[in-house]
């Protein structure tokens, strides 16, 4: 391997473990804020216990996830000058936006939360967990903007003399149509996982109370949280199904070979067909035997049943014939700009499959658990506690799809990534850099699931009535509440 494959393994590694935590903090501050919102509107102890329980919960992942997003960004410096130097102007401007705006947003209103328990009046400490809820989607929404510059560069020129992208139009950065689509896709993704967590941890919970013998059980306060966590996973799996075509029409447009390798579509069709399942020759040039739905990826391509998909075949040509021979071919596929076809077929079904089996899970829980009912038996609990990690692995792979699927391009049609790692990293380094940041990783995985495990096991709080701010004493010391 040289520094190009270790930098890439580097990378995939890095964010994909970061962007576990990602979509179970937005989701869960979502969630938590709706419970806590609730209990001040109601006065009804068991919202209470539910934000406090699995506020407790979010702060651990969020916490996790904070440490493990930093290194994102001395990444970009380590491994991959050349490209932090190329798009340095259009990058800066997002990314300290992010910063200065989204995370402080997101610290400073998290740690009026955390501290601010009879300290605040209760509508305004309820406020404090939507903001930090905002403040997560704003820091979304920026990241969100870089990632599909990459995708679809806009709002830029390219000055020779510097040999980097300048930025000309901030606000068509900020409204790429690939951000637009892409947005309300990952943060619906992220509520389908944060519901299911709920979900889930709720019904490990129903069934261990259900075991025990207890003259008092809070298996209804857990059902209700399970039904809660469903409805959120079944009705935002739905926005992910729908915001997802728009992104696939969209990725048609400005991106084609990637629609095409995620149909393993090697020839040009009108109309196209929908492949369940494709086999192809090992260089990859070639379909040997598929199972198709016909129809279909017009459809979902074009938005027409008789669409025109182009093929993998036919687009290397075009890009060979508009970009010249593919520098870093060798590196990523049997052909030129071709990214490997098996990883963007699979990711994509996985990401599909998954999040059907999850979003179809929740219904069906919904359906057992109508009208109150407490049905028999331990398959559900046992399924519900099954659908976070079909929705966390779902992520991911829709990630390794959006990646990969853009290679062999950096940023689509102006750099490879093979163009924009670092020159003056060896490979000693790079092996140095990418084993010392995965067992650094392992370490911080332990630390994460075994407190998440830990504070699981306790389960919800016992009810306490926090004391009203007018009652308090300004000059008190501030308390952690967890």
């Amino acid at each position: 391997m040289d520094v190009t494959d270790i930098a890439r393994w580097q990378f995939g590694i890095i964010t994909v473990y970061h962007f576990l935590f990602v979509p179970i903090t937005i989701g869960t501050s979502a969630i938590v804020a709706a419970f806590q919102t609730a209990w001040v509107r109601t006065g009804r102890e068991e919202y209470l216990r539910l934000t406090k329980f699995f506020g407790k919960l979010f702060l651990i992942n969020f916490a996790i996830g904070v440490v493990t997003g930093i290194v994102q960004e001395f990444q970009f410096g380590m491994n991959w000058s050349d490209y932090s130097r190329f798009v340095g102007d259009i990058f800066g401007a997002p990314l300290a936006i992010e910063g200065l705006l989204a995370f402080f947003l997101e610290s400073t209103f998290l740690g009026l939360w955390i501290f601010g328990w009879g300290k605040l009046p209760r509508n305004v400490h309820a406020a404090t967990i939507w903001m930090v809820h905002i403040g997560t989607l704003f820091s979304s929404y920026f990241i969100l903007a870089a990632n599909s510059w990459m995708q679809h560069p806009v709002g830029y020129k390219y000055d020779a003399a510097t040999g980097r992208a300048e930025l000309t139009d901030f606000w068509a950065v900020m409204f790429n149509k690939v951000q637009l689509v892409t947005f309300p896709h990952v943060v619906l993704a992220a509520y389908m996982t944060g519901g299911a967590f709920v979900m889930g941890v709720a019904a490990y919970l129903h069934l261990k109370e259900r075991r025990q013998v207890a003259t008092e059980s809070d298996a209804p306060l857990y059902l209700k949280a399970v039904r809660i966590g469903a409805a959120v996973t079944l009705f935002a799996g739905l926005g992910v199904a729908i915001s997802g075509d728009l992104q696939g029409k969209v990725m048609t447009e400005v991106q084609p070979m990637k629609m095409a390798a995620a149909e393993a579509l090697y020839d040009t069709e009108k109309p196209a067909s929908f492949s369940v399942f494709t086999w192809g020759t090992p260089d990859g040039k070639q379909e040997k035997f598929a199972i198709k739905v016909p129809r279909l990826l017009s459809f979902l391509a074009t938005g027409s049943t008789s669409g025109k998909v182009q093929g993998i075949n036919q687009l290397r040509d075009q890009y060979k014939s508009k970009y010249g021979e593919d520098p870093g071919a060798k590196y990523y596929s049997p052909g030129d700009y071709t990214p490997i076809i098996p990883v963007t077929y699979w990711s994509f079904r996985f990401m599909i499959g998954l999040g059907v089996f999850a979003a179809a899970g929740a219904a069906l829980i919904l359906l057992v658990t109508r009208n109150g009912g407490r049905p028999k038996g331990t398959w559900w609990p046992r399924l519900a506690i099954a659908l976070p990690i079909a929705t966390v692995l779902a992520n991911s792979w829709g990630w390794l799809f959006t990646e990969m699927g853009r290679q062999p391009w950096a940023v689509f049609g102006l750099m490879t990534t093979q163009q924009a790692v670092s020159p003056g990293v060896s490979v000693f380094e790079a092996w140095v850099s990418i084993i010392a940041l995965t067992l650094l990783y392992a370490v911080l995985a332990v630390v994460e699931f075994g407190l998440m495990w830990r504070y699981i096991k306790l389960g919800a709080p016992a009810y306490e009535e926090p004391p009203d701010h007018a009652d308090t004493d300004d000059d008190r010391p501030l308390a952690f509440a967890y």
